[in-house]
């Protein structure tokens, strides 16, 4: 495709973060904060990301206002961020393991190498984020 309007990237990113823990050693993490996903907003659609341990599920949810998106999300018992994805510059990551932490975290175009638990990435979107959305 030569139009880059065709390839727009998103605009708003709603990061979520839960407590269910599908697999034993995630109990280890925080009760809370054991897994996280991300929702896109382009055009005014969503795409909802959830990278998990076995596979990935990306799917388009269609247009929605942030308000009851966010409302619905709260109510599955989610805490919720705002965050605005940025292109990184064009060098690579250093490595990491595939966790939905850092899928989120290239999702959004963090570069953070040391956040790599879903409440690290909480506090990192808190603190370099205003307008995070407090639950």
């Amino acid at each position: 495709m030569s139009d880059d309007k065709a390839l727009a990237g998103p605009d708003l990113a709603v990061v979520a973060f839960t407590g269910r823990a599908t697999l034993p050693w995630l109990r280890l993490l925080k009760p809370g904060f054991r897994h996280c996903f991300v929702l896109l907003r382009t055009r005014g659609n969503w795409l909802y990301y959830d990278p998990m341990a076995h596979y990935t599920f990306a799917s388009a949810i269609g247009a929605y206002p942030l308000l009851g998106l966010l409302r619905v999300f709260r109510r599955r018992g989610c805490r919720l961020r705002l965050a605005r994805p940025r292109m990184p510059p064009p060098r690579a990551q250093a490595w990491r393991p595939y966790t939905c932490v850092e899928a989120v975290k290239r999702v959004l175009g963090l570069r953070e190498p040391w956040v790599l638990t879903p409440w690290q990435l909480y506090r990192c979107l808190s603190r370099h984020h205003p307008e995070a959305v407090r639950r």
